[in-house]
């Protein structure tokens, strides 16, 4: 099915922002499930009167802006397609297209009512795709007899919005909630909220239809990330990494854990990189472990693709003593340590 089948691009929007902006050359980005549209995207703003470039690198989210990229192609204007604004900056004028989804959600939480039956009380998250839905599904879930809380702390643009590195609204009722209910496509945002919350979740899929749970993936995750842990209290010389995306560079932070590692008598290196990857990594074979001060997700679903531990700034915490394990998997991942 093609990606216009399932979200409304905004294509008369992105006309009128080219228009309306006169601009005369554009960088469109796009995450990599409506990245086959982008030729497609390329032909309606050239109508408009501007050269387009789409960019063909990966786009990980809101924080991933290809400012850089645009500044280095002389584009005017950057349009960043799939997520909601998130970062302010004065370097590349930048337009944020949602990418809101088309398709209905009833099925799929109708499906999700026999996964909840153990529950009472419920939390709502999805995606920037869904919030305007979110209200309909509170509604049928009231109607099978729970009661229905949807998170708001005013760090994302929407109440009961995540994002792959931000669970504040779900945090922010974890403690009010037995479970939650997540919606939306594929298992990412729904382990996250998970590992952030602690709360079970379960996902209805408005894509496939259907709905299931997440909570195999979730304590396998867990546990590799204590073995990471239990291998990094062990090690002596470890890697700081900083990455070099905009709203995933934290210098300061960097040096703070390179400073306490120091205290431990740890031999520290700091490393600064745009992608975070196994191949990058391993160009360095005597570092021991890595702590990532960048995206976070890295470490937490890439774990079996590296060699060598690539700990959170929470699993940190936890080598250096600061957090306990016990208090990390009963408050959840995220925004701990920050």
């Amino acid at each position: 099915m093609p990606a216009r089948a399932s979200f409304y691009l905004e294509e008369e929007m992105l006309k009128d922002e080219i228009e309306r902006r006169n601009a005369k050359r554009v960088l469109i980005q796009l995450p990599e499930g409506l990245k086959a549209e982008g030729p497609r995207l390329a032909m309606i703003a050239e109508k408009a009167g501007a050269l387009a470039i789409v960019s063909a690198d990966p786009c990980y989210g809101a924080c991933d802006l290809a400012i850089q990229e645009a500044e280095d192609l002389g584009a005017d204007l950057l349009i960043h397609f799939g997520h909601s604004s998130l970062t302010t900056q004065q370097r590349v004028p930048t337009i944020y297209l949602e990418a809101k989804a088309s398709v209905g959600i009833r099925e799929s939480v109708n499906q999700a009512v026999p996964y909840l039956k153990d529950w009472k009380s419920l939390g709502l998250a999805t995606t920037v795709q869904h919030v305007d839905m979110l209200s309909e599904a509170r509604d049928l879930l009231i109607k099978t007899g729970k009661s229905v809380a949807i998170g708001y702390t005013g760090k994302l643009k929407y109440a009961g919005q995540v994002i792959g590195c931000n669970y504040s609204n779900g945090k922010a009722i974890a403690n009010d909630v037995e479970a939650f209910l997540f919606i939306g496509g594929g298992r990412f945002h729904a382990i996250g909220l998970a590992l952030a919350t602690a709360k079970p979740v379960i996902v209805a899929d408005p894509y496939e239809k259907r709905a299931y749970a997440v909570d195999g993936e979730v304590q396998r995750i867990v546990k590799q990330r204590w073995a990471s842990i239990h291998e990094a209290e062990k090690a002596e010389k470890f890697g700081v990494l900083i990455g070099l995306k905009s709203r995933q560079e934290k210098l300061d932070r960097a040096l703070q854990i390179k400073e306490k590692l120091e205290m431990e008598e740890k031999k520290t290196t700091l490393f600064a990189l745009r992608e975070v990857t196994p191949e990058a990594l391993m160009q360095f074979p005597t570092v021991e472990v890595f702590v990532n001060t960048a995206c976070p997700r890295i470490s937490l679903d890439d774990a079996s693709k590296f060699l060598k531990p690539v700990l959170t700034l929470d699993e940190t915490s936890v080598v250096l003593g600061e957090m306990s394990w016990e208090k990390l998997c009963k408050e959840g991942w995220f925004g701990n340590a920050t």
